[in-house]
C-alpha cells in the first residue's frame, strides 16, 4: 500500500511517516519545508514543494499513484493566524482544497485529515465529544473547520472518503530518540519549559492564575506523538477495509494544570528554572480535555503512553539531542 504524506518532514507527519515506514507501507512526502526538516523524513522519498504548485503536486501523484493520502502541512500558531488571517486561510484552506481537488481528479479517494480541537473554540462543557459545537474563535480553529466542511460534503458527493483526526495538545518525541519537535518558534507549553530548563529562554510564562480550575491554571489533554500517530494507522486500516467517512478526537479523556506540567519538567530535567505568573491570554478556555470514547469503540485505538512523566522524558531527550543537531 503506497501512502503520500503532505508536510511528512515536520513534527507530526514525521512521527506518522516513521509509522507507516515501521509497519511496511510504501511512503513518499510532500514538504516545502518551510517548517519541517530532511532529515525527519526517515522512510521514502522526499518531494519538496508547495501544495499551491498544482503542477508539481499533480506530477507527483501521478508518479507515485498512492492508494492514501495523509495531509499534516499546515500553519498552526493560533497567536500568529490572529495578525495574519489570509495566511492561514490562504495555506490551510485553500492549499488543502488544491490537494482534494487534484486528489478528485487523479482517482484518489482515501484521505486522512490533521484536525484539531481549536475548532471547537471554547466549549460549554466537558469532556468534549466529537458532537460538542464547533465555533471556532481564531483564524487557526476556523480554517480547519472549513476543511471539515469541504470534506463532509466531497463524500456526500461520494468523492472523497476520509477520517478527520481532531488533535488535543501533542507532545513528547520518538522513544529512540531519532525525531522530535524541532519547530524554530515553540509556543506548546512542554517544549517551551524544556528549552527554559536548557538555558534558551530566561523564564517561562504562566498565562493565567485565576482559572476555575484545582490550582488556578488551565488544565489540557496531552496526548504522546506516537499514540498519535499510531491512531493514524488505524483510521488508515479503517478506510482501506471500506470504513465510512468520520472524525475522530484524539487525546487521553484527562488532564493536566500548567502548574503541574511544569513541576513534572523541573522533577525530569533536575532544574528549577525560572518561572512568574503573567495575565490571561485572550480566548484560553479553563479545561480542554478529549472524550476519546468515539475512537476507542470504532477504530479500536489502545493508546500505549498515557503517561506525563514518559511524556517529557521523551521530549528532554530530544531537546538535549537537539542542541547538537
Amino acid at each position: 500500500m503506497k501512502v503520500l504524506v503532505t508536510g511528512g518532514a515536520g513534527y507530526i507527519g514525521s512521527h506518522v511517516v516513521k509509522a507507516l515506514g515501521e509497519n511496511g507501507y510504501e511512503v513518499a512526502v510532500y514538504d516545502n519545508l518551510s517548517t519541517g526538516n530532511r532529515w525527519a523524513v526517515l522512510f521514502g522519498e522526499l518531494f519538496e514543494g508547495d501544495l499551491a504548485d498544482k503542477e508539481l503536486l499533480r506530477t507527483v501523484i501521478k508518479s507515485f499513484k498512492p492508494d492514501a493520502v495523509m495531509h499534516f502541512a499546515a500553519f498552526i500558531q493560533v497567536d500568529e493566524s490572529v495578525r495574519e488571517p489570509l495566511k492561514y486561510y490562504r495555506n490551510n484552506t485553500i492549499n488543502t482544497i488544491n490537494l482534494l481537488e487534484t486528489l478528485v481528479e487523479e482517482g484518489v479517494n482515501k484521505f486522512i485529515f490533521s484536525s484539531t480541537a481549536a475548532t471547537y473554540g471554547i466549549p460549554e462543557t466537558m469532556p468534549v465529544t466529537e458532537d460538542t459545537p464547533q465555533k471556532p474563535i481564531n483564524p487557526y480553529g476556523a480554517s480547519k473547520l472549513a476543511v471539515e466542511g469541504v470534506l463532509r460534503d466531497l463524500a456526500i458527493a461520494n468523492k472523497m472518503h476520509y477520517v478527520a483526526l481532531r488533535y488535543f495538545n501533542v507532545a513528547g518525541a520518538d522513544g529512540k530518540c531519532r525525531i522530535g519537535q524541532a519547530y524554530k518558534y515553540a509556543t506548546h507549553l512542554i517544549t517551551r519549559a524544556l528549552k527554559t530548563a536548557k538555558g534558551e529562554f530566561e523564564k517561562l510564562t504562566i498565562f493565567g492564575t485565576d482559572y476555575p480550575t484545582k490550582d488556578g491554571t488551565c488544565i489540557r489533554d496531552y496526548i504522546h506523538v506516537d499514540d498519535l500517530a499510531d491512531a493514524h494507522l488505524i483510521a488508515l486500516e479503517y478506510l482501506l477495509k471500506g470504513g465510512k467517512s468520520d472524525v475522530f478526537n484524539c487525546g487521553y479523556g484527562h488532564g493536566f494544570s500548567v502548574k503541574e506540567v511544569v513541576e513534572e519538567v523541573k522533577k525530569v530535567t533536575g532544574i528549577n528554572f525560572k518561572v512568574v505568573e503573567g495575565e490571561r491570554r485572550e480566548g484560553d478556555p479553563p479545561i480542554l480535555v478529549a472524550d476519546n470514547k468515539k475512537i476507542k469503540e470504532k477504530l479500536l485505538w489502545q493508546p500505549k503512553f498515557d503517561d506525563l512523566d514518559y511524556i517529557i522524558k521523551t521530549a528532554w531527550e530530544w531537546e538535549k539531542k537537539l542542541s547538537s543537531k
